[in-house]
């Protein structure tokens, strides 16, 4: 029987955000499954949309006999810790070692984790496990779409294989394809030729939605032209949030031949590049949002939707800011809701107040994000949580969430919804776990830049964007950056880096 040594380790690293991934952050998950370890993590990664899940649902229908080492993920952020990396890469390799005789393994990664000591995070866990198994076993990993691919990570694994959907609905499907090729490579005993393309400029995530054009279009293309010759082919547009050399879109194939792969990596990464000027869109300041999106509701018979996209949690953001709730509080908006706002002290406060009681707090803004700061204002607890609830839409696909005490807080006749853990707003159950009913409601805000759009665009009137301060800026090069490659672009037509490069704003700490 073929055995199979596999594990999980993911994080997504802004390293300009305000707070850092700590081992206890691993071991709650965010909106990923908590820590699990050994045979837990078979049962723990079956059946939602996780690499892991997929992977697992293809090795037992070809029979293969799987050693599970470790599993975890952690909401982005910040750099990992060395703590935190160091305790789970050790369980992952001892794992591996202690596995006795193995045909091949499978790690599901993201691809763009920092830590506090290592630039590259995967192409670390990646060398570490390629020592124990020498040169001759398979090793084969899923990566995030986002992911800022590294020559090492090239170097180390046999194949690279990326989401190809943003919202990432594809996550477990990726697992399935890295199964596919592991069995490739099982049956034919041999490698593929590699050929790997970094891109030069930065993609910001609003406009890597593969809902829309130029993305969709390029994904398509990329399907049609794998082929016996070219059974692998990935594009990453990247994470524009990691100041090291390797931050970047890259395209990576895998060929029966040199020649194979090159054309392969080639021709997408012109496509992209041809498509340079179409990675952009409109961005709204808030009370231009805000106003924007009162105005539309007043004909529409389906929720206007507007991302807040600087504070996206699952772009390293603390999920506390508070800009786009003061927008729509100004402005008198009615049926609005929002969320979701990430404040312990905040939840607690209310559950001690209790439903009906009227509770004067200042809310969020306690992550330090310049031009933020608490909201100190008069809230009516409306409703209860202790945070425990499944979240079945597209993206999250029925991972049971985690997100502490949390409350429905009523301000005039908007709705906030907080809770003690932070996760993107990317599932309509995240409102109604604290009783606000997402399609009852005129304006939504949602505490994401894409990923909601998996489950909010189908009961949509009009999705916007909206650029309140958080650590996450819409525009790349709005960045303190001072390590990237030199040259690239610092977004679609901007500038080129260069070690003088100097930001224009900013709206991040370091």
């Amino acid at each position: 029987m073929i055995r199979i040594a596999v594990g999980g380790f993911l994080h997504e690293t802004n390293t300009f955000a305000p707070t850092k991934a700590t081992y206890d952050d691993f071991m709650h998950g965010g909106g990923w499954p908590a820590m699990t370890r050994s045979a837990d993590v078979l049962d723990t990664m079956r059946n939602i949309n996780v690499g892991l899940a997929g992977f697992i649902e293809t090795a037992s229908a070809n029979g293969w006999e799987l050693v599970p080492t470790i599993a975890c993920g952690a909401s982005p952020s910040a750099h990992v810790t060395e703590d935190a990396f160091e305790r789970i890469v050790e369980v992952m390799t001892d794992g591996i070692r202690a596995a006795g005789p193995l045909d091949a393994v499978y790690l599901d990664l993201h691809g763009a984790m920092v830590t506090e000591h290592l630039d590259d995070g995967e192409g670390e866990i990646l060398a570490r496990v390629r020592n124990i198994i020498g040169n001759d076993v398979p090793l084969v990993a899923s990566l995030d779409l986002h992911a800022n691919v590294t020559p090492a990570m090239m170097d180390h694994a046999d194949a690279l294989i990326a989401y190809r959907t943003y919202p990432h609905v594809d996550m477990a499907d990726t697992g399935r394809a890295a199964a596919r090729h592991l069995a490739l490579l099982l049956q034919t005993k041999q490698r593929f030729a590699k050929a790997f393309r970094q891109l030069p400029f930065l993609i910001p995530i609003s406009w890597q939605c593969t809902n829309d054009q130029p993305t969709k279009g390029i994904y398509q293309k990329l399907a049609m032209l794998e082929s016996d010759a070219v059974p692998t082919l990935s594009f990453a547009p990247g994470f524009p949030a990691a100041d090291f050399a390797d931050c970047a879109p890259s395209v990576f194939a895998y060929g029966r031949t040199q020649a194979d792969a090159d054309a392969a990596a080639d021709e997408i990464a012109a496509l992209v590049e041809s498509h340079e000027d179409d990675f952009d869109g409109r961005i709204y300041a808030p009370d231009e949002g805000v106003r924007t999106a009162m105005e539309l509701a007043k004909t529409a018979n389906r929720p206007i939707i507007i991302a807040d996209t600087q504070d996206n949690p699952g772009a390293g953001g603390d999920s506390d800011t508070t800009g786009m709730l003061r927008a729509l509080v100004r402005h008198n908006a009615m049926r609005a809701a929002t969320g979701v706002i990430c404040d312990p002290e905040s939840a607690h406060a209310a559950h001690q107040a209790g439903v009906g009681a009227t509770v004067t707090l200042s809310l969020g803004g306690k992550s330090g994000i310049p031009g933020d700061a608490p909201y100190r204002e008069t809230f009516v607890v409306e409703a209860l949580s202790d945070g425990q609830f499944v979240a079945p839409g597209p993206y999250y696909g029925g991972r049971d969430m985690d997100m502490g005490p949390s409350a429905a807080l009523r301000i005039g006749d908007v709705r906030v919804v907080v809770a003690s853990h932070k996760a993107q707003l990317a599932d309509q159950s995240m409102y109604r776990y604290v009783g606000i009913e997402p399609t009852a409601q005129a304006i939504l805000v949602n505490k994401s830049s894409v990923h909601f759009r998996a489950d909010f665009e189908p009961i949509a009137a009009k999705l916007l964007i909206c650029a309140a301060p958080g650590a996450m800026p819409a525009d790349p090069a709005a960045l303190p950056w001072t390590r990237l490659r030199p040259g690239i672009r610092l977004k679609p037509n901007g500038p080129a880096f260069t070690a003088m490069t100097t930001s224009r704003s900013s709206s991040a700490t370091g």
